[in-house]
C-alpha cells in the first residue's frame, strides 16, 4: 500500500488544456472517488496516474516515488476498466493469472493468489468458466479479481459499474467497498454517478472543467458546499436554487422571485447583495407560514414522494417521506428550514453563509 501525492498537475492536448494546476493528496489505504460531469478530467487524471497518458506539467508520487517517467508495468498498481477487458478464450483463473505468469512468478503463488482472490470474491465455483459463460457482474468480479492478484499498492477503478444494471450496480457498489474494508489497499475511483461517490468514498474530489472545486468527505460536501456547482451536483435531487436579493432590516429575508420572501441567516454587510438561494428538496416542510407554492406532478418513489411545485413562479421539488394525497394544481405552502438554507454569490457561485 502507498499514498498517492498529485502537485500541480496539468495536460493540454496541443493548446488546448484540460487538466488546470490540480493538488490531490490520496493517504495511504483511502478510498478516494474523483466525480464530475462528462469532459471535467477526471478519467484523464486517473490516466496520468495510472501511466497511460503523459504528464504536461507537475509531479505525481505513489509512496516515495515520483512516477512521472515510469511505465505502467514499474508504477504497482493495477486498473479495473469499464469494459471489464478480459481474454474470451482464457478461463477466468486464466485470466486472473495472466499478469503474474508475463512476470514470471512460481506457479505455486499464482495459484496461491488465485485461490485468495476467488474467495475473497466468491469466484470459486467459477474459475474453469470462460467470460462468455459469466453475467456482468461476474465479469466485472474477475476483472477486480486480476487486479487483486497482483497485489498491487493502489487499485485504479474508472467507472466499472457504467455497463451494469441499476439492481447490479448497487450490489457491486456494496462489494467493492466491503472489499476495500478487507484489503485497505489505495483506490481511486472515477464515477460520473454521485450517489456512488457519496456511498463508497473516505473522500470525495469534485472536478469540473479541469479543475477541483472542493475535496473533502461525503457528508461534508453535502452539508458544506464551498461553491454553487458543488452544491448542485451532490444530491439526489439537485439542490434548489432561487435568484434573488439579501435583504437586511433588523432580521434578514431573501427577496426571490416574483418578490416572494424566505428565511435565512445572512453574513454581514450582504444588503442589498443580489445572491442564489439553495435549499435541498428533503428541507421543506408544509407548515401554515409557508410560502405558497403550486403543485405541478407529484412522483411518489415508495419510500418517499417528490413533488415538483412553483414556488414564486419558479419550479423546485420537495421530498416527504409522509404521505400526503396531493393533486396537481393544489396549492401548498412551503417552508424552507432556517437553519439549512445555503447562500451563494450570484456573480462567483461561491458559499457566502457559514
Amino acid at each position: 500500500m502507498a499514498s498517492v501525492a498529485i502537485r500541480d498537475v496539468r495536460k493540454s492536448y496541443g493548446a488546448t488544456a484540460v487538466i488546470h494546476g490540480v493538488d490531490i493528496t490520496i493517504n495511504d489505504g483511502e478510498f478516494v472517488v474523483l466525480v464530475g460531469p462528462s469532459g471535467c478530467g477526471k478519467s484523464t487524471l486517473l490516466r496520468m496516474i495510472a501511466g497511460l497518458e503523459n504528464i504536461t506539467g507537475g509531479e505525481i508520487s505513489i509512496g516515495d516515488r515520483v512516477v512521472n517517467n515510469l511505465p505502467p508495468k514499474e508504477r504497482d498498481i493495477a486498473m479495473v476498466f469499464q469494459n471489464y477487458a478480459l481474454y474470451p478464450h482464457m478461463t477466468v483463473a486464466a485470466n486472473m493469472a495472466f499478469s503474474m505468469k508475463l512476470r514470471g512468478a512460481p506457479k505455486d503463488e499464482i495459484d496461491m493468489r488465485v485461490k485468495r482472490a476467488a474467495e475473497i470474491l466468491d469466484l470459486g465455483p467459477y474459475l474453469e468458466r470462460f467470460p462468455r459463460q459469466l453475467s456482468g457482474g461476474q465479469r466485472q468480479r474477475v476483472a477486480m479479481g486480476r487486479a487483486i492478484v497482483r497485489d498491487p499498492q493502489v487499485f485504479l477503478f474508472d467507472e466499472p459499474l457504467s455497463n451494469l444494471d441499476a439492481k447490479l450496480r448497487v450490489q457491486m457498489r456494496t462489494e467493492i467497498k466491503e472489499l476495500h474494508q478487507r484489503l485497505k489497499t489505495t483506490t481511486v475511483y472515477v464515477t460520473h454517478d454521485q450517489i456512488e461517490a457519496m456511498t463508497m468514498a473516505d473522500k470525495i474530489v469534485v472536478m469540473h472543467d479541469g479543475i477541483v472545486e472542493q475535496i473533502g468527505t461525503p457528508l461534508e460536501l453535502y452539508d458544506h458546499p464551498a461553491n454553487q456547482f458543488v452544491a448542485g451536483f451532490i444530491g439526489s435531487p439537485s439542490m434548489n436554487f432561487l435568484k434573488g436579493t439579501v435583504r437586511v432590516n433588523g432580521s434578514a429575508i431573501f427577496e426571490g422571485p416574483n418578490g416572494i420572501q424566505l428565511p435565512i441567516s445572512a453574513p454581514a454587510n450582504a444588503n442589498g447583495r443580489a445572491a442564489v438561494y439553495g435549499i435541498r428538496p428533503e428541507h421543506f416542510t408544509l407548515a401554515d407560514d409557508g410560502t405558497e407554492a403550486e403543485i405541478v406532478v407529484i412522483e411518489p418513489t415508495g419510500s418517499e414522494t417528490q413533488v415538483f411545485a412553483k414556488l414564486g413562479g419558479q419550479e423546485v421539488v420537495a421530498v416527504f417521506r409522509e404521505r400526503h394525497q396531493f393533486e396537481p394544481g393544489e396549492k401548498v405552502r412551503l417552508k424552507p428550514t432556517a437553519g439549512l438554507v445555503h447562500l451563494f454569490d450570484e456573480a462567483t457561485g461561491k458559499r457566502l453563509n457559514a
